[in-house]
Order: structure tokens, then C-alpha cells, then sequence
């Protein structure tokens, strides 16, 4: 792969148009259109991994992305400057990069279901064990392993990319080069061997179609597995680096975890033999600063500034190896020595202690039994659109999620989806009271 041909500015749905001249540069416009785009409002409320705030304010996916994409770009523009000095990619679009990132970052959680990654596996339980089961006759076994194994993050490329009814053909017409970055997972749901996937069967031609463009390496034609984009390490990155780092801070804040053991979470990072000025500095601080949480979040912005270094620092060098679609893993998972010890440590206490934590577990809880109700009643509602119940849920559907008597099931049940997994939190619950009966 090479970088003159992995950036580009072709539009999905508008590779025929003239670029405009515009006082932004287009992956700048990309970045902007999601900003005032309905889909990224509609993250701030959308669950992080806390429930939404009362009086402490915990992240949500809205505020999660942003940090995300901040921390993106700086990853994009420590690489572009590095290109730009070594003379290793001539491209006038190589001072993007950072741009390109940040909108990638902004994006990447943009398919993600209501009630965080529990949403996730209460779509796939009702096809696989619940009502949603009587479906899989009519669908063919790549489509039945798209809703088995909802993946938001092949939704967030299908919010992308696809033209909903009444909406432009391709979708938010992305830059292909920002479509691609969000792609961790470039192969189809039925690579059941894999964890995770990048596209349903529906965008799958889509990127096929991006990644011919833009020169993506297939590293298995026999199984459709592609090599990632290279700037898709950088968005993953930031997201790793935000999250393990973030969901440490929250716990602080929500008292889950003391400031002590939040404190010795973050500066093992730092080595006390080689980098003992780190800690002088932070003790500096800590004697102007008395509030705990200022001086957790000063913790946290330095850690963070250092990971930065250091996930640049593999990525640069390992390059090569990147560009051939020969890296495994993520750049974060390729730390070594004490800092690698401190990420497994923060990773054993986020399970441990946060991601187990009653108040993150009852959000889950909810959100099954939620989403599994709206399931139920929107899928019944649209393969039989005359029945007398039917008609009453159908208004309910925005126009864009409408489907047409001739549409295939396939078509039918993920307009559903589509619908479902575009609620934010409180919408979803309102409609699953509004259904029931409930508050009447």
C-alpha cells in the first residue's frame, strides 16, 4: 500500500462530481459535516459505560468521541510531520492526516446501539435465542451472522455509507480515506473464527469498492480479509487510549475507585528509576493543586500526553510492516516492560472493579430487557404491515428507516435495526413505557 493512493478525496456517492473549491479542505468538511450531523447529536445520549449522569458528570458517547478525536489528531499530526520530513510520501495530502484521524475518530462509535455494548448483544440474542430466531429460513447464512453478531462497528460504516430512503446516495459522501479509517475489522460476519467484523453483506460491495480506490491490500481473497487502512491504527489508538484512561477517571469521580489506588494506576506508567523528573513535576503540581479530582485529571492529560509518544513511536516504526498489511494487534497492545504491566493492571481493575460495578451492570440489564420489547414489536410491525397492531407501531419509524411490501426480509429486518440502534437511551426507553402501557 502506498500513501499517495491511500489518501484521497472521492466521495462516496460523488465520484463523478468535480471537487468543489471551498475554503476548507475536504477532509476538513468531512469533519465538520458529522459535527452538525442529527447521528453525533444524538451521542450525548448515548451510554459510555456509566449510566447517564445525576449529579456527577461521567462520559458519554458524545463527549467520549470528542476526546477521542482530540487525541487522534495528535497522533495523525506527529506521523504526517514525520512523513513530510523523511520525504516518504509526496502527497499534498499528507498534512491532512490529523484531520483525516480526528473525523475518523469522531465517527467510530456512530453505529453503536443504545445502553453501550450491552445493546450490542441483546440485537444479536434475539436473533440467536429469542423471537428473532423464526428469521433465519428466509435469510442466507452470511446475512443470519450479520444479526447474530451486531457489530456497531459495521453499523457505524453502514450510517456512513448507506443511501436511506429519502436520503442522498452515499450516505454522508465521506471521503473514502475517512470511510476506511474506521474499518478495524475489514472482513465480512462470517468469519466466525474472528471476534468482531467490519461490514454486513449489505456494504460489503461498498468496501470492496473503497478499498480497490484507495490501493488496501487483500491479504486473503479466498476469505475476503483485507489489510486495515493504516490510519485505522491511529483512531484505534486514540479510542484505547481514552477509554482505559477515561473509565479510570470516572471511577475516581463516582468513588468506585480511591484516590489512591487511582493515583498508582496512572503513574505506573512512569518508571521511578529512569523517570524520576516525571515525578518530581507531578509532585510540583500536587503542592499548588489540593483538589483531588484537578489533580487526577492532571494525571490523566500527562499519561495521556506520554502514550501518544509512544503509540507514534510504534506505529513509525513499524511502518513497513503496516503498509505490507503484515501488522497484528494494536499499537497500544505492543507496549513492553512497566508500561505494558500498568496497561494489564488498569485493564484487570476496569473489568474488576468498573465493568462489573452494580450501577453498570443494572444499565445492562435494562437495556436487554428494552431493546429486546422494541425488537419484537418493530419486527412483527414490519413484516406484517396490515395487521391492526402493525399499523399503530409503524408512524413511529422516521422516514428514512421506511421499507416497501417488496423489500427482502434482509432489507426489512435492518431497517429495523436501523432504527433501534440510531435511539439514544432515553428515547429508547420512553418508546419501550410508550408500548407497554407503562406511566398511563
Amino acid at each position: 500500500m502506498i500513501w499517495n493512493q491511500l489518501l484521497s478525496t472521492k466521495r462516496t456517492g460523488q465520484e463523478n462530481q468535480p471537487t468543489s473549491r471551498h475554503d476548507r479542505t475536504q477532509f476538513q468538511r468531512d469533519y465538520d459535516r458529522l459535527i452538525f450531523s442529527s447521528p453525533f447529536r444524538r451521542l450525548q445520549d448515548k451510554t459510555q459505560v456509566f449510566p447517564l449522569p445525576g449529579s456527577v458528570f461521567v462520559h458519554n458517547r458524545l463527549t467520549h468521541s470528542l476526546e477521542v478525536s482530540c487525541v487522534g489528531r495528535s497522533l495523525g499530526n506527529n506521523i504526517a510531520s514525520k512523513l513530510m520530513e523523511t520525504g516518504e510520501a509526496d502527497s499534498a495530502l499528507v498534512s491532512e492526516i490529523g484531520a483525516v484521524v480526528a473525523t475518523a475518530c469522531l465517527a467510530h462509535d456512530m453505529g453503536n446501539p443504545p445502553f453501550g455494548h450491552s445493546g450490542e448483544e441483546a440485537i444479536g440474542h434475539f436473533f440467536k435465542k429469542g423471537e428473532g430466531q423464526r428469521f433465519k429460513e428466509e435469510l442466507t447464512p452470511a446475512q443470519w451472522s450479520d444479526l447474530t453478531r451486531f457489530e456497531g462497528n459495521a453499523n457505524a460504516l453502514r450510517v456512513l455509507t448507506h443511501a436511506f430512503e429519502g436520503r442522498r446516495k452515499g450516505g454522508f459522501a465521506m471521503t473514502f480515506t475517512t470511510v476506511a479509517s474506521i474499518v478495524k475489522y475489514p472482513y465480512e460476519s462470517c468469519m466466525e473464527d474472528m471476534k468482531k467484523f467490519g461490514f454486513f453483506q449489505s456494504e460489503v460491495e461498498t468496501y470492496q469498492h473503497i478499498a480497490h480506490e484507495l490501493g488496501i491490500k487483500c491479504v486473503d481473497e479466498e476469505k475476503g480479509i483485507y489489510a486495515r487502512h493504516p490510519l485505522v491504527y491511529l483512531v484505534e489508538a486514540a479510542d484505547d487510549i481514552c477509554y482505559q484512561i477515561m473509565d479510570i477517571e470516572d471511577a475516581h469521580k463516582l468513588k468506585i475507585l480511591s484516590f489512591e489506588e487511582t493515583y498508582c494506576l496512572l503513574t505506573a506508567f512512569y518508571d521511578p528509576e529512569n523517570e524520576k523528573g516525571e515525578f518530581e513535576k507531578i509532585e510540583k503540581i500536587f503542592s499548588e493543586v489540593s483538589d483531588k479530582n484537578e489533580q487526577v485529571a492532571y494525571l490523566r492529560a500527562k499519561l495521556i500526553g506520554k502514550l501518544v509518544g509512544i503509540c507514534t513511536d510504534i506505529f513509525w516504526n513499524n511502518r513497513e510492516k503496516i503498509l505490507n498489511g503484515e501488522f497484528s494487534k494494536g499499537l497500544i497492545d505492543h507496549l513492553d516492560g512497566f508500561e505494558a504491566e500498568a496497561l494489564k493492571s488498569v485493564r484487570k481493575e476496569s473489568y474488576e472493579r468498573i465493568y462489573k460495578h452494580p450501577s453498570v451492570v443494572e444499565i445492562e440489564l435494562a437495556g436487554y430487557r428494552i431493546l429486546g420489547v422494541l425488537l419484537k414489536e418493530f419486527t412483527k410491525a414490519v413484516i406484517d404491515p396490515e395487521d391492526y397492531y402493525s399499523k399503530m407501531l409503524l408512524p413511529f419509524v422516521p422516514q428514512q428507516f421506511r421499507v416497501k411490501p417488496e423489500d427482502t426480509t434482509y432489507h426489512k429486518l435492518q431497517s429495523v435495526l436501523d432504527f433501534v440502534s440510531s435511539m439514544t437511551d432515553v428515547y429508547a426507553l420512553d418508546l419501550y413505557k410508550k408500548i407497554l402501557g407503562l406511566g398511563l
